[in-house]
């Protein structure tokens, strides 16, 4: 029951999830919200930090731990399996019938539509993954509300990504070596 559980769930995200893995997060922070122990938005946290140090697709992975989580071994392969197959089922089905009608007016209207949605909700899981990040909500007095330490972070990563354009994997590194000896 549990199996079939996770794959109805990531299946439907899958089927709605536009715009890359970073667009499965806001669908999962709503069940976080109401799976009653399926995963939390802490869990969903540390995560997407396991899962942007890991080879692959973020989406795919951080599906995978919450349903190896879930189910163990099984589970993660079910999350991510039926979390790819609308993905790959409507691609099959687009590849074959885009041929023909690739100068319609309505597959251009269509793809002009989902383009802004895909922006929409890398957006909200971008604003997400800032407030799960730097917001402390079980502080118990307003200036606690925000992690000092990991705006500074988050601040001087910024400025640096945005200054240096190294590749990724030296902020990634240094940020875990600052979260490590600030003891985040």
């Amino acid at each position: 029951m549990k199996l079939l559980f996770l794959f109805v769930t990531f299946f439907k995200i899958g089927l709605f999830s536009v715009g890359g893995g970073l667009a499965v997060l806001p669908f999962l922070f709503e069940l976080a919200d109401s799976s009653g122990g399926l995963l939390t938005r802490e869990m969903i946290g540390n995560m997407l930090a396991v899962a942007q140090s890991l080879p692959g697709a973020i989406g795919p992975n951080v599906v995978a731990y919450t349903g190896f989580n879930y189910a163990w071994v099984p589970g993660g392969y079910i999350a991510a399996l039926s979390l790819t197959a609308p993905s790959i089922i409507i691609i099959i089905l687009v590849a074959r019938v885009l041929q023909q009608f690739k100068e319609s007016a309505a597959v251009k209207g269509i793809f002009s539509g989902l383009r802004p949605a895909a922006a929409g909700l890398l957006s909200a899981a971008g604003f997400g993954v800032i407030v799960l990040s730097l917001w402390n909500a079980s502080a118990t007095s307003w200036h606690q509300y925000l992690g000092w330490k990991e705006t500074l972070i988050f601040v001087i990563m910024f400025f640096l990504i945005v200054k240096l354009k190294k590749h990724p994997i030296f902020y990634i590194i240094a940020a875990g070596v600052v979260g490590v000896v600030l003891k985040l």
